[in-house]
């Protein structure tokens, strides 16, 4: 048995390759593919956790099983027989040919150790990232995945959340505030306007209805055709937040019905001059 894994199957130079090293270094890969498992669905496992606390955990895993990995690959380099700082030295010349060839994937690389140290972007957070929101559902090295309203899956470079200008909806916490521009006409009550937009606010399930989150209708402006109402509200369900402000729309605009308050169209005159009649 010794001689079958001591039997050199290839060799060059120093180097052999033996049924040990590989049985060694498939051992070490199970092992660590195991322990890593494990370790996921204990952090993972447990119920009643908030999005925010699930999203930390996982950024914790996706560090420990970077770094199990490339650890468990730089043993494994050595168990085969290789000598790494050989390795590393002779490499070193072609690296920095290939890293100027590779700034922007290395920069991918630096930001995403920088977002899983930092945790300022974490899995479920909502984010919006070049006017489109998203969830975050998966965040790795070099790109993270963003779920959109739409039902698709967008891959974003993990520099744009260290280098550019994001929003991120849920950072603090999942309450957010929303607003609803509408018009009246001229002949309207104001004082009706207002009572009807926060009773249809009020209604709306989604909406929070306390302390400092109130609803709250602002008297915007004097357009043009119209007396401009701005409706505020406060709301945990960000991520579906236009099916809300849909449904209040179509709340507002019954009521406004059932109250007779009209909804303006911009007006204008049209005056048509003929050279013949001189008018």
């Amino acid at each position: 048995m010794k001689d079958f894994w001591g039997y050199k199957i290839f060799e060059l130079g120093k180097f052999a390759l033996t049924p040990g090293k590989i049985a060694g270094v498939m051992l070490a890969i199970l092992i660590t593919w195991f322990l890593l498992t494990m370790f996921k669905r204990y952090l993972t496992s447990k119920k009643y956790l908030t999005p925010g606390e699930k999203g930390r955990r996982v950024s914790v895993y996706q560090l420990v099983r970077y770094f199990t990995w490339v650890l468990v690959i730089s043993v494994s380099i050595t168990i085969m027989g290789f000598d790494i700082t050989l390795l590393v030295a002779g490499s070193a010349a072609l690296l920095v040919g290939i890293g100027f060839g590779l700034q922007n994937i290395f920069s991918d690389l630096i930001s995403g150790l920088f977002m899983l140290f930092e945790r300022k972007v974490k899995v479920g957070d909502v984010m919006e990232v070049d006017n489109i929101v998203g969830r975050v559902v998966a965040i790795n090295l070099r790109t993270s995945e963003l779920l959109t309203r739409d039902g698709y899956n967008i891959i974003v470079p993990n520099h744009k959340f260290i280098t550019e200008n994001v929003i991120n909806w849920s950072h603090n916490s999942f309450d957010r505030r929303f607003e609803i521009e509408v018009g009246v006409s001229y002949g309207s009550d104001v004082d009706l306007v207002t009572k009807v937009l926060m009773d249809c606010a009020l209604s709306q399930k989604e909406l929070i209805k306390e302390d400092d989150h109130m609803p709250l209708v602002r008297f915007l402006n004097f357009g043009d055709s119209s007396l401009e109402f701005l409706l505020m509200f406060w709301t945990s369900d960000i991520f579906p937040v236009e099916n809300i402000k849909s449904e209040l729309r179509y709340k507002i605009f019954k009521a406004f019905r059932e109250n007779k308050i009209a909804i303006p169209f911009p007006q204008r005159d049209v005056h048509i001059f003929n050279p013949e009649a001189g008018k």
